[in-house]
């Protein structure tokens, strides 16, 4: 072996003490620029965490800054330059911006002040003791319905003196009161504070919005608020469809049933943004507080003001497998008993008045709780408490993705009831071929006597709309008009209604009696909902869903009695 060529592979000793030496000799240089480095890192490290801790929140105060900005520059600008009045305003110009600052102001006291810090506090030491004193005072519930129902009787009592015939409708809510009794197959089992407790809160409800001019304006302003809200979905198709489809044509299917694309887009924002959850879940609360109501019922009721029935069982997915039959029949009672707040421009667009529709809709969301517990009551432990539902979160990934999810869902939705409409139509078309023919044999050949599902459904109808208050003279009208609802759909019935001449009183209680959803087809959709979400317990949807569905409509006739004995005969329409 080359002794010269190892050598020179492996090194000598002084060599290896030599490489020692430099590699123990520090590089002060390189120590300090990594040092720096690292302390640069950190500086971004804690600059990076602060922004994204604090991200939302500077974009919160953003925008705050930039609305109290706007505020005090309209201020200055209505009141100092143009001496704006507040009183003139209040619905339209700056009185009403003063009411959404306000509304704003209370959103973020509540959800930094109020819930956090006061409200807890309150509720321990003021409200808890003052419930828990009430509920022990021996009688205190008797004497308050005693007070109560005594007051409203002697209020009556003064108010239809120069027009009894508003208490015609009086004996109609007790009618149908009977019939619930009647068709309850657990009498025994009704729990009559829930009902005495829901007809009071439909009485107050009734003449805060019908009798009491700020409550009635209020609704007015919010009417008036949805209807312009609203028409922006016509200004949308008519670019789609153009002019003469939207503005002088007005095909139903592209004018009227555009609306719900729009609804559906906007609706599905404040359910991204939990805005719909956080008030359904307190119109829940306040429902189980008052009618003691399971939380399930409660919240699918409050659901049921802005949501179909469909989409309010939704909410309550994950539970309905756990709920009773009395809780199951109170979801269905409710889904018909109610309107969906897509559909409402549809109705506008017949001619239907708005803030008689959002009545409407309030008024029916506590009605078809308690009726529903006097046709079917609990005999049942619910499994589900306040304190253990929770309603279900969203699945969107942004709020682009809610948007846009709840604009193609509603092309299902307006495809279902253009079928439905269709198919509908036709078939009393086809009825009414039939029966006319039958009728001409037999001499009834004038148009205004001829055989049809109208004349017929009109006749066994005219009792029902008496009972409600209706003028005599429009009776005949609106039987027609609950016969089209309920054996067709609301749709028709409101496209009917704008072509009839009907007393202001009648048309309202018309509104009332047939803004919901209980018809053939609706009965149908609840079916199918509800099985494909529970299909365990669909033997017990298809034994309760046609007697919820025939609460619903009675539903619609108790509020409608409620407007007709509040409104005077000699008021007219808004």
């Amino acid at each position: 072996m080359d002794i010269e060529k190892i050598g020179k592979i492996h090194p000598t000793t002084e060599e290896l003490t030599e490489c020692s030496s430099v590699k123990s000799t520090p590089n002060y240089n390189s120590i300090n620029t990594q040092s720096t480095l690292e302390l640069v890192e950190s500086d971004e490290k804690k600059q990076r965490s602060f922004c994204d801790r604090n991200g939302s929140l500077l974009i919160k105060v953003l925008v705050l800054t930039i609305l109290i900005g706007y505020f005090l520059w309209a201020t200055y600008y209505q009141v100092f330059l143009l001496e704006t009045s507040l009183n003139a305003s209040l619905c339209t110009g700056y009185g009403f911006l003063i009411i959404l600052y306000c509304l704003i102001i209370y959103g973020i006291s509540y959800n930094y002040l109020l819930k956090p810090r006061v409200l807890p506090k309150v509720d321990k030491h003021l409200w808890k003791p003052l419930v828990d004193s009430i509920r022990e005072t021996k009688h205190s519930a008797l004497i308050f319905y005693i007070v109560f129902y005594s007051g409203l009787a002697i209020f009556l009592i003064i108010d239809t003196a120069n027009d009894r015939h508003r208490l015609i409708s009086l004996s109609g809510i007790m009618t149908f009161m009977l019939f619930g009794f009647i068709m309850s197959p657990f009498k025994s089992q009704i729990k009559w504070k829930t009902i005495l407790n829901g007809m009071v809160l439909q009485f107050i409800l009734a003449l805060v919005i019908i009798r009491w001019p700020p409550g009635e304006e209020i609704f007015n302003c919010i009417g008036n608020k949805v209807t312009t809200f609203l028409g922006y979905s016509v200004e949308g198709a008519a670019f789609v469809y153009g002019d003469f489809l939207i503005y002088q044509q007005g095909v139903f299917a592209f004018k009227s049933l555009c609306t719900i694309y729009f609804i559906g887009f906007c609706i599905n924002i404040l359910y991204y943004y939990g805005i719909m959850q956080k008030f359904v879940s307190v119109m829940g609360r306040f429902y189980n507080f008052w009618l003691g109501t399971s939380a399930c019922e409660s919240v699918n009721s409050a659901a049921n003001i802005f949501l179909g029935m469909t989409e309010a069982s939704l909410l309550l997915k994950p539970f309905l497998p756990y709920l009773t039959e009395s809780e199951l029949h109170n979801i269905m009672t409710c889904g018909f008993a109610t309107t969906s707040g897509t559909v409402l421009a549809a109705y506008i667009s017949f001619g239907a008045n708005a803030s008689t529709l959002i009545t409407a809709s309030v008024m029916s969301a506590p009605s078809a709780l308690i009726f529903s517990k006097l046709m079917y009551p609990e005999t049942e432990e619910p499994e589900i408490t306040i304190d253990n539902v929770n309603i279900t979160t969203t699945s969107f990934s942004s709020v682009l993705d809610a948007a846009c999810t709840g604009a193609s869902d509603a092309v299902k939705m307006v495809l279902n009831i253009i079928a439905g409409v269709i198919a509908c139509l036709s078939f009393i078309y086809f009825l009414n071929g039939c029966l006319t023919w039958f009728g001409t044999l037999v001499g009834f050949t004038t148009p205004e006597n001829s055989w049809t599902v109208n004349f017929f459904v009109g006749k066994l109808f005219t009792p029902i709309a008496f009972l409600m208050g209706v003028p005599w003279q429009d009776c005949g009208k609106v039987a027609e008009l609950i016969g089209i609802k309920t054996m067709v759909n609301e749709f028709a019935a409101f496209e009917r209604m704008s072509t009839m001449v009907l007393l202001p009183k009648s048309k309202t209680i018309a509104t009332f009696s047939i803004c919901g959803f209980a018809n053939p087809g609706s009965i149908g959709i609840m079916i199918s909902a509800l099985t494909a979400l529970i299909p365990n317990r669909r033997a017990v949807v298809t034994k309760l869903v046609f007697r919820a569905a025939a609460g619903g409509a009675v539903v619609c006739f108790m509020t409608a009695c409620i407007a007709g004995l509040l409104i005077p005969s000699n008021k007219q329409s808004s």
